[in-house]
């Protein structure tokens, strides 16, 4: 049988090449994002979600990448956190359908804890004009989103985390231990069923767990490629977390994994 090929930029190359081409493309997108989910790699690579599941197979099974619900991680990613406007553009609109739902669960009259993270912040954009809303916020973007828009905010003191842009570590505990807040919205770097909340700072994984202890309920706002990921320093148990919203990328057996667990499962 006579060897199958096909064209690409005007050069005949055999099929098993071409694949071997486009794998070598796909982790070099992957690594340079440090994750990706399967629409993002179809889209980039021009071909079926299918055929990006394909190679994610045999990719993972070399040990160069790491599958999770939805998408794709870089290995060499766990101590490597994007800076906070690549995680901003990541997922854009499935972090945007995530904060509208978190917002229908809030209450004029709340006092919330808002998060650093690009998904927390799509959260803030929502909350113009509710002037009965107390905020307390560990991030800046968040500060300067909701400044003289409506809600009183108050901003937690301690260590600036320039890649978040969040105010992590000890000094945060001085605000946080005299404050109960009726809701705390969440961001994670990584979501484990058996490993809880993680992130790749020490310092904002201590400020997270701080939150977790000072809130009635806990929303965690997490999309579904961060789910079956782990990082560097644990930031929170399950058993800590109430509520996840996610987007629909999530699939049927996790998520009863995490009903499980008592967590409220909602996929906007």
């Amino acid at each position: 049988m006579a060897q199958q090929i096909l064209q690409e930029s005007d050069v005949i190359v055999p099929l098993p090449d071409l694949a071997a081409r486009r794998r070598q493309r796909l982790v070099a997108l992957v690594e340079a994002r440090g994750s990706a989910r399967l629409e993002e790699l179809s889209s980039a690579l021009g071909v079926s979600q299918a055929t990006v599941r394909r190679d994610l197979s045999a990719i993972s099974a070399s040990g160069r990448l790491r599958r999770v619900h939805g998408g794709v991680v870089a290995l060499d990613q766990r101590l490597d956190e994007p800076q906070f406007e690549a995680k901003a553009g990541t997922a854009a609109p499935e972090k945007d359908r995530i904060a509208a739902t978190a917002v229908r669960l809030l209450s004029p009259t709340d006092t919330v804890y808002l998060d650093s993270g690009s998904t927390v912040l799509a959260v803030a954009r929502l909350l113009h004009g509710w002037d009965r809303l107390t905020v307390v916020t560990n991030s800046l973007p968040v500060a300067m989103e909701l400044a003289g828009r409506g809600p009183r905010v108050i901003v937690v003191g301690g260590e600036l985390r320039s890649t978040s842009r969040a105010i992590v570590g000890p000094l945060t505990r001085h605000l946080l231990e005299e404050l109960r807040v009726d809701r705390a919205l969440m961001g994670s770097y990584a979501v484990s069923l058996d490993d809880g909340l993680s992130t790749t700072d020490p310092s904002e994984a201590y400020t997270k767990r701080l939150v977790l202890t000072r809130a009635g309920e806990v929303l965690l706002l997490a999309d579904s490629s961060k789910l079956g990921t782990q990082s560097f320093v644990a930031a929170g148990q399950m058993r800590d977390l109430d509520v996840l919203i996610t987007d629909r990328g999530i699939d049927e057996r996790t998520a009863r994994a995490f009903a499980r667990r008592g967590v409220r499962v909602i996929a906007a």
